[in-house]
This record gives structure tokens, sequence and C-alpha cells, in this order.
């Protein structure tokens, strides 16, 4: 799966939510290709991938087919992509797959298999205590898995360090207050190609005046 097709699948979906032939929110990949594909040039077929209601990209590099994938979402699923066969799990609640992803580890190591589990997360999950919770038991447990931050900055529409009123991320506080932060973890930034759900454009109502002072 190139960096062409997974932009080429995207089209597909932005012309067919556009046609109306949708009646569910899509989640749109855009702008972060080139770093997906370098993370699952290490992940293995027999591996779990929990992904986020934005799973277009993982799902096609997990290996599940471009047919199967369109006629999932024709079928209004684009949010919940599920398949047994390709060990590929998804949620639309925020950090609902973090404590399904560490049991799924657990049980893997209890189990004495080979497999990995890879979770994908956003920024604003990384900011939670499911997550802080789940990546200090996977440390201290050592279980199969990583964490993968996909970090674009905001929560929705809203920047997530405002959110929390910090200047940093969270893996830039996670590796001064954790020597061991980068275990189990895999972080990178890239910025929005679309708006969280939608094929329109994210339009910021704040003015230049209220940035100035400092209100936003």
């Amino acid at each position: 799966m190139t960096k062409d097709k997974l932009i080429q699948f995207e089209n597909w979906v932005v012309e067919t939510y556009k046609q109306g032939k949708l009646r569910s929110p899509v989640h749109l990949s855009g702008g972060n290709e080139d770093q997906v594909i370098e993370i699952f040039k290490q992940i293995k077929p027999a591996d779990w991938v929990f992904s986020t209601y934005r799973s277009h990209y993982h799902a096609l590099l997990k290996g599940i087919s471009e047919a199967w994938l369109k006629q999932w979402i024709i079928n209004n699923k684009s949010i919940h992509v599920m398949s047994k066969e390709h060990k590929f799990f998804t949620s639309a609640i925020v950090a609902g797959t973090v404590p399904i992803a560490l049991g799924t580890a657990m049980g893997i190591k209890r189990q004495k298999q080979e497999a990995h589990v890879w979770c994908f997360i956003g920024d604003m999950t990384a900011e939670t205590g499911t997550f802080h919770d789940s990546w200090k038991y996977a440390i201290n447990h050592d279980l199969p898995i990583t964490f993968v931050i996909e970090d674009n900055g905001l929560s929705t529409d809203t920047p997530t360090q405002a959110v929390w009123g910090k200047k940093a991320s969270a893996w830039e506080y996670a590796k001064s207050y954790f020597p061991r932060a980068k275990d189990k973890i895999i972080y990178y930034q890239y910025k929005r190609k679309w708006p969280h759900y939608g094929t329109g454009v994210f339009v910021d109502f704040k003015s230049d005046e209220l940035k100035q002072d400092g209100k936003f």
C-alpha cells in the first residue's frame, strides 16, 4: 500500500460523502501518510492493531482490502472498522481501545505468544488518565504493546495544549517526569488535512485581535 494509494482511497471517501451516499460521519486521514507507512513496516500480520474512528489508513496498511473497506464504509460503519481475520479493532470512544489493547497484550504474554499489540491514539487521548495508567502498567509488567501517539495538536477542533493550559505536549511532559517515557511509545506530529469529521474546510473564527490579547 503506497502513499498515493492511501490518498486515492481517502479521495474516494470524500467524493462518496459529497455525493450523499453516506449517512454517517466520516473521519478522514491525511497529512500523515509517510509516518504511518514507516510505522507499519514494523507491524506483522499476527500482530493486533487497535485504532480510532480515524482508521482508514491503519486498516489498509494492516492488510484489509480496499474493496472490503469501501463496502464497510458504504454500510455507514466508517468509524467502527473491525476485522477478526486481520486482528484489527477500533472504537469511536476516546481512549476506548486503550484498556482493551492492554488486556490483549497481557493475554499474549500469559499465553507466551509471539504477537505484538499496536495501539494508535490521538494527542487528546495521550493526556487522559486511562492512557497514562495503561502505559505505566504495560512498562512495569513488560507487556508486548506499543502505543502510537498521532499528534495533530487538536482535540476535535480545540487545541489540545489550550485545553490543559500547557505549553508542551503530553509526550514532552512524560519524558520530563518519567525516564522510561520512550519505552512502549512511538510519537509523531502532523498537520491535519481535513476537519474533525466530514469533508469541508476547517474555519477558525477567532480574530487576530483576540489572539494577540492572549484570550485564545
